[in-house]
């Protein structure tokens, strides 16, 4: 028999998802600040603000959409959550962008 209850199952599969989309619009971030910033060399690119406010729209549009879509509660959704989303996005997004501008890709 499975000790494992319902409520507990759906906290894991909420968990994964949150993990997977910050993890994926981390890497969207990154290819999108390639896209608008593939026309200058690697140095110039990686000093460019805009790619910084590329990554920090993705990490405030997840915070939007979770809020409307009702994943958390209004009283689980805090500060731990808050650092998780923020870190797991802007570090995909630096691994995968600086991967790219080292290999100079274009896109």
């Amino acid at each position: 028999m499975s000790t494992e209850s319902i409520s507990d199952r759906r906290e894991h599969i909420r968990s994964i998802s949150v993990t997977a989309l910050s993890a994926l619009l981390g890497v969207a971030a990154a290819f999108a600040s390639m896209s608008i910033t593939g026309d200058v060399g690697p140095a110039d690119a990686a000093g460019d603000t805009r790619a910084l406010m590329l990554v920090a729209g993705a990490i405030l549009a997840q915070f939007l959409l979770y809020d409307f879509t009702g994943i958390y509660g209004e009283d689980e959704f805090g500060v731990k959550h808050y650092l998780f989303i923020t870190f797991m996005t802007f570090s995909l997004w630096f691994v995968t962008w600086g991967i790219l501008l080292t290999a100079e890709a274009t896109i």
